[in-house]
């Protein structure tokens, strides 16, 4: 049986990558979805195949670092779908410049989304969570937020803030039955990742870009089961954390990386 049978979970960065393979998932299971994105056109054709499986799906176009933004695509998501069971926070960005080139707004864009959009889209729905007595909220956070790595340090930090976010809202919801935990993914290949690829070989272009030349190197050297993460694999952690089989697990966050952090 569907573990998520009926439910409505809203998913930003839900139209591409990790995030689309988490509303996929989150729909195989029974769940209706919301996809919240600024990119409509590739959060359409997430929401087709979502239909397809036999699930309803809607797009919210929205940036969850606009805090009036927020509160108006919330309180028009309430007003339109009743209410939300899940809350997947996977929308984020890696700093454009990598290393010395990074400056204050790589810093400034990697908090704003990352960390304050999170935040945001947490405390928009946390009031009806506690009206309807549950609720579950997954941040998708990182394994560069469990140690800092040279070079990126905005995105390093920023997903620790996530982690630590997490910590935090597990603690205050909790007497209110609202689980709140956090998925650290490892390596994936993604589209963020392609741009770090190009940031690290200092050439975006695509020969040197599909190479994956720094992917593959830090795959071979520390991960111990030597193979790369898949978005599929990102989405069920994220199915089993909004499901009742995690019902008495909050304030957690699981790597799902190979080994590459055994913390």
């Amino acid at each position: 049986m569907a573990r998520l049978t009926d439910q409505k979970a809203l998913v930003t960065g839900g139209a591409r990558g990790i995030g689309r393979a988490i509303a996929l998932a989150l729909a195989t299971e029974g769940a209706d979805v919301i996809l919240a994105d600024v990119e409509v056109a590739a959060a359409e054709k997430t929401a087709d195949s979502i239909r397809a499986i036999g699930r309803a799906c809607a797009v919210l176009p929205i940036d969850v670092s606009d805090d009036a933004a927020v509160a108006s695509s919330i309180e028009e998501v309430l007003s339109e779908h009743g209410h939300v069971d899940i809350l997947v926070n996977n929308a984020g960005i890696a700093p454009e410049r990598i290393g010395s080139k990074g400056t204050l707004e790589d810093w400034n864009a990697c908090y704003a989304v990352n960390v304050r959009g999170a935040w945001l889209m947490s405390a928009a729905l946390t009031p009806q969570f506690r009206q309807r007595g549950a609720g579950k909220i997954v941040n998708i956070a990182s394994i560069a937020g469990r140690r800092g790595h040279a070079g990126l340090a905005p995105y390093n930090a920023s997903k620790a803030a996530v982690i630590s976010m997490t910590q935090s809202l597990a603690e205050e919801l909790g007497r209110s039955n609202i689980n709140v935990n956090a998925v650290c993914p490892g390596l994936v290949w993604t589209d963020m990742w392609r741009h770090l690829e190009g940031a690290m070989q200092r050439d975006h272009s695509e020969e040197v870009v599909d190479r994956r030349s720094a992917f593959n190197a830090i795959l071979e050297s520390r991960c111990p089961l030597q193979r790369e993460q898949m978005p599929e694999d990102i989405a069920h952690a994220v199915v089993f954390f909004a499901s009742e089989e995690a019902r008495n697990i909050t304030g957690q966050s699981l790597n799902v990386d190979g080994g590459m952090e055994m913390n």
